[in-house]
């Protein structure tokens, strides 16, 4: 059975980044009728919250990108405890104890040399007394993972055939000098243990990837196709993470974006599908490919998203939104009209207010000079409320035979005094909305 999981770190919201690989994994998994398993990866206890759990799990929930297992890493921690012994006994698992800036030193030198600035393995050559004695003064050492030093190959589900050499990379730390358990192998255990079948992530993680190949095979375990998607910039190139903090997707809600325009976008962001929007994620499921993608840095500006909501609100009946026409106070026999006559005018559901008020209130006219004996004309020839769907045809009809104006000298002037706006829904619809035109005082 085809098996994905997503393992964000409880230590900040999810953002944009984060979403595109939770999506490419649950689309894959839904894809092939598998199991997606929702992994919170929380062995930083300093840096983990359950405020940042809940939130992973309600921003997944809100948009619908729906679990089969959850699980939690610091639940986990003997099992990963297990592993290093089995590493230990095994000769490639050893306690290292260079300071930071030991190893900067060491990194400068080699790169002067020439040479990869990877590390020397000086703690090989450590005997007990000597670890012993660095104990004593440093405390603990970290512990490293021996790497063979050969090419690791494998071929990507977006990449293609990669082949990295072993010794152009150090021996990963696993452990750290308190302790703490590390991504590279809590993940291979968790991925063995589960039954993970296909990894999908960011083309960062590349070099993890070869380290924990040859992780998983000294633990014994089955190497999951891996598959690494390009990395996500801005709209200029940009590093995203600058612009980080303004694309948490609690941020986006709150902006209005809905889910299935951002799921649509990131689904295809990147690949050479056109972006398209989806009304249900099934039809992402059908559609989805990772063969589609390619591997160079993909572009994301968080303005294409209006539009998508804005097509994606149009398709709605008033019954998906009739909890937010409601709590704007649009009375219940307006509503139908209210939203049938808004929703192309509208990229989110935070700009149908304005409307409302506006059909409530009237609006501020606005007239241009040259207009305002014109306009004054035509209010005196406007009929008293309520207005019905007639009444902005035969207004208008009025005004033109009585001033002479036609075309956009007749409408645009009379749209302008009414909504103080230059462009909206049909005023033929929209003339019964209205409760109070300020204009005609």
């Amino acid at each position: 059975m085809t098996t994905t999981r997503f393992a964000p770190s409880p230590t900040g919201y999810l953002h944009v980044g984060n979403l595109r690989t939770a999506l490419m994994n649950y689309l894959i998994a839904r894809q092939a009728g598998g199991s997606f398993i929702l992994r919170i990866d929380d062995t930083d206890a300093t840096r983990s919250t359950q405020e940042y759990a809940d939130a992973i799990r309600e921003d997944l929930e809100w948009l619908g990108l729906t679990w089969d297992q959850e699980e939690k890493q610091s639940d986990r921690l003997d099992r990963y405890a297990a592993a290093a012994d089995k590493l230990r006994d095994m000769g490639r698992f050893y306690e290292a104890f260079e300071t930071p800036t030991e190893l900067d030193l060491k990194r400068k030198k080699q790169l002067n040399m020439g040479k990869p600035p990877v590390y020397d393995r000086a703690a090989l050559a450590l005997s007990e007394d000597a670890k012993a004695e660095m104990r004593a003064e440093r405390g603990n050492g970290v512990w490293r993972f021996q790497l063979d030093h050969e090419r690791i190959n494998w071929t990507d589900g977006i990449l293609g055939d990669v082949s990295i050499d072993a010794a152009s990379v150090s021996d990963p730390v696993l452990i750290r000098a308190d302790g703490q358990v590390l991504y590279t192998i809590a993940s291979v255990v968790d991925d063995t243990d589960m039954g993970v079948t296909h990894v999908v992530r960011g083309s960062d993680h590349v070099t993890n990837t070869a380290t924990q190949i040859q992780i998983i095979k000294a633990l014994g375990g089955t190497v999951p196709t891996f598959a690494h998607h390009s990395l996500l910039t801005g709209p200029q190139g940009e590093a995203l993470s600058k612009r980080l903090g303004t694309l948490a997707l609690r941020d986006l809600r709150e902006a209005g974006v809905q889910p299935m325009a951002l799921l649509s976008h990131l689904a295809r962001l990147g690949s050479s599908d056109p972006a398209e929007l989806q009304m249900d994620l099934q039809s992402l499921v059908d559609s989805f490919g990772l063969s589609k993608f390619g591997n160079t840095p993909t572009k994301f500006n968080v303005d294409d998203l209006y539009p998508l909501t804005g097509r994606y609100l149009q398709a709605l009946p008033l019954a998906d939104v009739a909890d937010t026409v409601s709590g704007l106070g649009v009375p219940d026999d307006l509503a139908e009209k209210f939203w049938g006559v808004c929703r192309d005018n509208i990229e989110t559901l935070n700009d149908l207010e304005a409307w409302w008020t506006l059909c409530r209130d009237g609006a501020e006219p606005v007239i241009d000079a040259d207009d305002a004996d014109f306009v004054a004309e035509a209010m005196t020839l406007l009929p008293e409320g309520p207005y019905d769907d007639t009444t902005w045809g035969t207004w208008t009809a009025a005004v033109k035979a009585e001033t002479g104006r036609k075309g956009r000298g007749l409408f645009m002037p009379l749209r302008k005094a009414l909504t103080g706006q230059s462009h909206g829904p049909d005023m033929g619809s929209f003339m019964p909305l209205l409760q109070v035109i300020k204009a005609k005082a």
